[in-house]
């Protein structure tokens, strides 16, 4: 698998987005959905990644966080033997009872 690099104004990651926002939506309360906005996405500040396959890439990404919902136990589990492990609210976030927060840290050459 690949993580690249690209922009989130692409027709398949924006069906993504849709697709997980539909998801979630019925799951938690609306003051717990913390749906994905595509201008914030589109921030300078932002780095998007996008897994695709087998290859590799790096840009200077030290750590990649995440915040899911904890009725999300499979993608919780999957993240957790990926190497992230559950951290404190990250960026506007603030806690939440509804949401798990996750952090890895990158190897750097």
């Amino acid at each position: 698998m690949r993580l690249a690099l690209e922009s989130p104004a692409q027709p398949d990651v924006l069906r993504l987005i849709d697709a997980l926002d539909a998801y979630q939506r019925p799951l938690y309360p609306p003051a717990s959905h913390h749906g994905i906005d595509l201008a914030a996405l589109l921030a300078p500040a932002v780095i998007f990644g996008v897994a695709r396959d087998d290859e590799g890439t790096a840009l200077g990404a030290r750590c990649f966080a995440q915040e899911t919902g904890y009725l999300q136990t499979t993608a919780i589990a999957l993240d957790a033997r990926c190497g992230y492990a559950r951290c404190a609210p990250f960026g506007s976030y603030l806690e939440d009872p509804n949401s798990v927060f996750m952090m890895t840290r990158v190897a750097t050459a």
